[in-house]
């Protein structure tokens, strides 16, 4: 890889932002990380990722907050946008496929399985 591809992983759970850093980045990724919905539209405005993985239940903005937030900015429509998610409630789903969301990764997600998923929506 010329350029390792860019991630934001945004959670307000330190070790889950760890097992993501972790995951993504023994895959080739260079990770930002986020704790809520605001800090990660201010990493956002500074610096353009090549996907964002976002949990939905965070303080401040929640994930489907942040994937419209991110929508509406010209720089991140087509951007792929995963939201984790312990929920296998079909409204919820269904929120965050109105939001914008390209996918969602149910918890608890095996780390090749995320690899997997990333690779086909960032190719």
């Amino acid at each position: 890889m010329k350029n390792a591809a860019t991630a934001l992983i945004v959670d307000d759970s330190p070790s889950m932002r760890l097992v993501l850093r972790i995951t993504l980045q023994n895959a080739g990724y260079e990770v930002t990380e986020a704790s809520n919905g605001r800090e990660a539209l201010a990493s956002a405005a500074r610096q353009k990722f090549d996907f964002v993985i976002t949990d939905l239940n965070m303080p401040e903005m929640d994930g489907v907050e942040l994937v419209k937030a991110l929508r509406a900015d010209s720089s991140y429509r087509f951007t792929p946008i995963l939201t984790l998610t312990n929920a296998n409630a079909e409204l919820k789903k269904q929120q965050v496929r109105d939001a914008g969301a390209t996918g969602w990764i149910q918890k608890p997600f095996e780390p090749g399985s995320l690899v997997n998923v990333l690779n086909k929506v960032a190719a």
